[in-house]
């Protein structure tokens, strides 16, 4: 469950440890500025230097003897960040088993994480007497100590496991309370004033109470201090904002003062103090020594904080709303299988959303190391397994196998989690297939990668196909051939296809055709180079195949089938893409198919002729015997053109494509899916059945209960009836137009049941494009320059680079809260840097 943040916990400085965190709310209350002999992680000097031993041992130390050596400098604390330690009670370790110095650290990243509260959550029932009990969900608003492991199906005290001192074992801080029938045990647990557990309590309030600490007595930190030490941090903060936001480096290879570069965050910070005497006056060479909060471990931090207050805006939006997960797995560039999870869900607007929510790294792609993996993931930012209510991925065994599939393993945990199949993906192996089981259009794409190995071969033979290119549109804008205007006549080159990227097969034939008769004579002065005589004959192939009519009609046909497709994958590829919308563009695909192939073929044929005709092609006679070009007609049965080129290669090909979207669309047969199309609320609700409706509800019997389907009846009637009476509602398009309605006429809460209806439908993924994204991120962030960086560090830069729009509307003091809350800190009292 998303943590809330109150808005009245903001600090006004420092103070001697932490800033204040939050309301006392579930995610831990503020978190006091406590005693540290360190601020920024920046070590002082603690021994005298060596000239100074020396110095003070000469008269007793003879001059032969070697110098005596300062011993090491101490090795900094551990910082214990709140995503590492474990979040359920049950794999806790007890606090007095860490070291001494660093419990108090400890449990300031526990109450950063605050109490386990997975709510709503579907409780183990156990049998105890005659009745089957379980965990009592009201008992988390009652007891705001309380917490509950899923793993052992008990409840703990988050109070006690931080504070408690001495006393008798309790079942609330050792193996945890499953006495669900004698919640009176919960009121013995508190007692009465002197009990250990309001002992307890009351350390608890003094540790978050910052004018309770005694180190601010002690050390005696003034406002003015306080005041000095949030100015520097809110200057380091600003700088690595804007290098988070533009994915770029902070450190420098050489980052000491006499450097000409010290690193994109020092320099930038330089540059902020040399154009603002205001900034100057705090930060750097005016800063105090060991507290200039430019070190990289203070960096880290920062950027920690930064993705935590993003991930925070995240889940608060979702709330303990129902979601979907997204997850895809790919390598970084230094060869680590990173694990990308993105979250589907419905906003508080009504509006369906996907949010990078984190990357994990996997030993291996097993279907039960993702599993584990996500789960972490999702329990770590107190999100519940059985609150997933979709799952997309791609098409791989491990994810959608039905008996130890990533899909399977979900499903028992949470059975209304339904797996869709990325519609992305499955348009691409439509593709594919296509490609891989035609003869024709194998040998079209063969003679597509000769021709891109010819011209990419050399930057000089780049440069001659932009030239002519240029030539030939300035000419044909000279003859008034094409138009000029903005955006008109830009720069075209052949790109290499990628293998997975269909769109770019699209774009490269595009620019084929664009540019055919620049790569024509492109490849004729390359064929009587004598310079490129070695690539005579590749060269002079590649010109016989250009001037073909075989080529130029497979090029033709591949644009017009290529084009659709496209188009169809750049609509399922949206972020508020919803599944039903996502089969309609399917169907609308299909039946563009049939068209063309019931009356497509006499204008596909005119404009291949025209082209011909335009560039000096021969085009054979369609009642002609075919006469196969640069093959072989052993291989090749005795058939007329027509035959050839409208039969078997348009027709055929067309026939394939509707084919393979018939078997690999078969999410358009699931029961489920056909139930949701009685929401669609196009051509004034025509699609509505109710009992399609109140089927669809039966397929998430966790959301639905035996009277809840009853009310839904009822419920129905009255909303179809609003429905059609509301003009406002018969102009609805699709199901997120309505949900969004809903919204905005406050309709979802009188039509509750329904609403949850639509939620569900549109939580159900249509494609995995958003960790798709992710990836690209990845490596934009982690490049050949950085590829030393840690997965920690990856993962913060990653949420605040996609989720940039979230990260802009992050508060300052919300960020600098959580930076204080990590580990003790203290403004520095010794103000001369010498």
């Amino acid at each position: 469950m998303a943590a809330k943040k109150s808005a009245s916990s903001s600090p006004s400085v420092p103070s001697t440890d932490a800033a204040a965190h939050g309301s006392s709310g579930e995610n831990g209350p503020s978190i006091p500025f406590t005693d540290a002999s360190r601020i920024s992680g920046e070590n002082v000097p603690l021994i005298p230097s060596t000239e100074a031993q020396q110095h003070e041992g000469s008269g007793s130390t003879p001059a032969s003897s070697p110098p005596i050596l300062p011993p090491p400098p101490p090795s900094p604390p551990p910082v214990y960040s709140p995503d590492h330690l474990p979040q359920d009670p049950a794999d806790r370790l007890p606090i007095a088993s860490y070291p001494i110095n660093d419990q108090d650290a400890v449990r300031r990243a526990y109450i950063m994480k605050g109490p386990n509260k997975p709510c709503p959550q579907a409780f183990a029932k156990r049998k105890i007497g005659t009745r089957d009990r379980s965990f009592n969900i009201w008992w988390f608003h009652k007891y705001h100590w309380l917490e509950y492991s899923i793993k052992n199906d008990a409840a703990f005290c988050f109070v006690c496991f931080l504070f408690k001192k001495g006393g008798h074992q309790s079942p609330f801080t050792n193996n945890g309370w499953r006495n669900w029938n004698r919640d009176d045990a919960l009121d013995k647990h508190v007692g009465k004033v002197g009990s250990l557990h309001n002992a307890a309590q009351e350390r608890y309030i003094s540790y978050l109470n910052p004018s309770a600490q005694i180190d601010d007595v002690i050390v005696g930190v003034d406002s003015e201090e306080r005041r000095l030490y949030k100015i520097r941090l809110t200057y380091s903060l600003r700088c690595l904002r804007f290098l988070l936001n533009q994915g770029l480096a902070f450190r420098g290879h050489d980052e000491s003062e006499e450097s000409k570069n010290r690193g994109n965050f020092l320099e930038l910070l330089k540059w902020l103090a040399s154009n603002n005497e205001e900034v100057d006056k705090y930060v750097l060479n005016n800063a105090p020594r060991n507290c200039t909060l430019t070190c990289s471990d203070i960096q880290k931090e920062i950027i920690q904080c930064c993705a935590m207050e993003t991930r925070r805006k995240i889940l608060e939006d979702l709330g303990d709303d129902h979601y979907c997960i997204l997850a895809d797995e790919a390598t970084d560039v230094s060869h680590r299988q990173q694990l990308a999870v993105c979250l589907r869900y419905v906003d508080k607007l009504g509006r369906p959303c996907e949010h990078f929510l984190g990357i994990v790294h996997v030993e291996d792609t097993t279907s039960l190391t993702l599993k584990n993996a996500i789960q972490d993931l999702l329990v770590g930012h107190h999100l519940t397994i059985t609150q997933i209510r979709g799952q997309g991925y791609d098409g791989a065994s491990n994810m959608r196998g039905e008996i130890k599939g990533l899909k399977t393993l979900f499903m028992k945990d949470s059975p209304s989690a339904y797996y869709v199949h990325c519609f992305a993906h499955q348009l691409q192996l439509v593709l594919v297939g296509v490609a891989k089981g035609n003869d024709e259009c194998e040998w079209f794409f063969d003679q597509v990668t000769l021709l891109l190995s010819i011209v990419a071969s050399s930057c000089k033979r780049h440069d001659m196909l932009r030239n002519v290119n240029l030539q030939n549109i300035l000419k044909a804008i000279e003859y008034g051939e094409i138009h000029t205007g903005q955006g008109l006549n830009q720069e075209m080159g052949l790109a290499r296809p990628g293998d997975t990227r269909w769109g770019s097969h699209y774009k490269t034939v595009v620019h084929i055709i664009s540019m055919y008769p620049s790569i024509l004579d492109v490849l004729v002065s390359l064929g009587n180079d004598v310079a490129q005589k070695t690539d005579w004959p590749k060269i002079r192939a590649m010109v016989l195949a250009l001037e073909s009519f075989d080529f130029i009609f497979s090029a033709h046909l591949m644009v017009t089938i290529l084009g659709y497709t496209n188009e169809l994958s750049l609509c399922l590829q949206r972020r508020e893409q919803d599944i039903l919308n996502a089969l309609s563009l399917v169907s609308v695909a299909k039946n563009r198919m049939q068209q063309l192939r019931a009356n497509g073929w006499v204008p596909f044929l005119q404009k291949v002729t025209l082209f011909c005709n335009q560039h000096g092609i021969q085009v054979p006679e369609m009642d002609a015997n075919y006469v196969p070009f640069g093959r072989s007609p052993r291989h090749f049965p005795i058939q007329t053109n027509d035959d050839r080129f409208r039969r078997q290669i348009y027709i055929g090909i067309i026939d394939h494509i509707i084919q393979e979207l018939d078997t690999r669309f078969d999410e358009v047969n699931m029961e489920l899916l056909s139930c949701m199309t009685a929401l669609n609320p196009s051509n004034s609700f025509a699609s509505f059945d109710a009992i399609k409706v109140r089927r669809l509800a039966e397929f998430y019997p966790n959301d639905f209960s035996s009277s809840d389907l009853i009310r839904l009846e009822m419920q129905l009637d009255n909303y179809i009836d609003d429905m059609r009476r509301e003009e406002s509602f018969l102009a609805l398009n699709n199901i997120v137009e309505l949900s969004v309605k809903l919204v905005e006429t406050k309709r979802d809460i009188v039509y509750d049941l329904v609403y949850l209806l639509i939620k569900l439908a549109l939580i159900l993924p249509v494609a995995t494009a958003s960790v798709e994204r992710a990836f690209s991120a990845m490596n934009f962030v982690k490049n050949d320059m950085r590829n030393r960086m840690g997965d920690d560090l990856l993962d913060d830069c990653l949420v605040t680079f996609i989720e940039r729009e979230i990260f802009f509307a992050v508060e300052e003091n919300d960020i600098i809260e959580s930076f204080m809350s990590i580990k003790r800190r203290r403004p520095d009292r010794n103000r001369n840097r010498n």
